[in-house]
């Protein structure tokens, strides 16, 4: 079932609302009286949203097990970020399962993820169709003023929540900057809201825990795991991925062929995506087993490969693989021979490849490095434009939409069809 961004809007303010509920109840019950367990004071927690909406999108054509099994794992994906983002943000851990079972990094417990994917299952099934019916119910004028009426209340109180947070919770120079733009007591009114706030959300985590912080002191541009050091990953991932799959073609077909995401330059954005996701997930297993990170690759690898597939068909209306004739394919878009090779290369990479990549990255020169950091940032961001644009356009040839707007004209002259099947050889359009 496809749902309109109105009715996605309003998913997410369903979801948010039921996890609110649900993660209320619960802590009221452990700790005996009333706690807002949402980050910002409206009874929302934005992240219940956020998966919910999701996994709607990304989990369509999924059904049975294979619905639950994406559900528990996109919903310990997006636990673990949020706790990690929190401990960044705070430099506090707000909750901890490491005394549990089959935990990953304290911040997901499977037993939590299990019985979450239970409850995602019956929603996706069953719950979708029944909220976006009773939002049916009313006239469209007063849909479309409800939904934008909640849109604008979430972000001013998210907006007012992160900015008083991080201003008043950081008693550094930050807040120093801010009690220079607003006068004494605009700066104690705020004050006086981050303890309020400070307060609620340390009685609905109790056992929150203050964290050193991961940055590195040191003249280095890319120490740690920070953005530098991500940009760098990024680009080297996203060609070697790409010289990896061409040499695997050449191999296994017989021919040269370009394995490239983008119009310019040898890159595959999938590859460069993943090494940089995999480095944020895993750097910190660097010590641990290799079968747990290969467990952990595969399962992960095989979850993004699956994303991706599904985000470029939906926004391109293009195939980019299909692995419909492998054996233990899931709807053509990823096969557990493949998944086998994302944990094998989760393994190799931060075992390997990562420490070594990592140390000659942090020796170029400070200066140096951040100016090409911000040299590929903006290239690649053109890239990928651009890159859109031609597949967008590509996609409305396929379907005899004629070039009436400049950019559709533009994309026709330098982007014919010739030119995108020598780059996108193997796309083909979505049904």
């Amino acid at each position: 079932m496809k749902f309109s961004g109105y009715e996605l809007l309003w998913l997410f303010f369903v979801y948010s609302l039921l996890g609110w509920i649900l993660e209320t109840v619960v802590a009221a019950a452990k700790q005996k009286r009333f706690v807002n367990k949402g980050l910002i004071n409206l009874p929302f927690c934005i992240l219940y949203g956020v998966v919910g909406v999701f996994l709607t999108v990304f989990s369509a054509e999924l059904d049975g097990i294979w619905l639950y099994l994406g559900a528990v794992i996109i919903i310990s994906v997006f636990k673990w970020l949020a706790g990690r983002t929190i401990e960044k943000f705070y430099h506090e851990r707000w909750w901890d399962y490491s005394n549990r079972r089959f935990n990953l990094d304290g911040y997901v417990a499977l037993t939590d993820s299990a019985v979450l994917g239970v409850l995602a299952y019956v929603m996706i099934k069953w719950g979708n169709g029944f909220a976006v019916g009773i939002l049916a119910m009313l006239p469209e004028l007063l849909r479309v003023i409800f939904v934008w009426i909640l849109v604008g209340l979430i972000a001013v109180d998210a907006l007012a929540t992160l900015i008083l947070s991080y201003g008043a919770g950081h008693k550094s120079h930050r807040w120093k900057q801010i009690d220079r733009l607003f006068d004494a007591l605009t700066a104690s009114f705020g004050r006086r809201i981050y303890d309020l706030i400070d307060r609620r959300i340390h009685r609905a985590y109790p056992h929150s825990q203050k964290v050193e912080s991961e940055e590195t002191a040191g003249a280095s541009f890319a120490a740690g795991c920070g953005f530098h050091k991500l940009v760098w990953l990024f680009m080297i991932g996203s060609f070697l991925g790409d010289i990896v799959e061409t040499i695997y073609c050449r191999i296994t077909a017989g021919v040269w062929m370009s394995r490239s995401s983008v119009v310019w330059g040898p890159f595959s954005i999938v590859w460069g995506l993943a090494i940089s996701i995999a480095t944020v997930l895993l750097h910190r297993y660097i010590d641990k087993p290799e079968r747990k990170l290969f467990f952990i690759g595969t399962v992960l690898g095989g979850a993004y490969e699956y994303v991706c597939s599904v985000f470029t068909e939906l926004v391109f209306g293009k195939i980019f693989w299909d692995y419909s004739a492998l054996p233990f394919n899931l709807g053509g878009r990823i096969n557990l021979l493949y998944c086998f090779f994302w944990g094998i290369a989760a393994v190799v990479w931060i075992k390997g490849i990562y420490p070594i990549l990592s140390g000659w990255i942090e020796k170029i020169p400070a200066v140096a490095g951040k100016i090409l950091s911000w040299i590929f940032v903006v290239f690649m961001c053109c890239n990928m434009a651009v890159s859109g644009l031609a597949l967008m356009r590509s996609d409305q040839r396929a379907n005899g939409i004629p070039a009436e707007k400049n950019w559709q004209k533009i994309m026709d002259e330098r982007f014919d069809d010739a030119r995108m099947e020598r780059i996108y050889p193997n796309a083909k359009t979505a049904e």
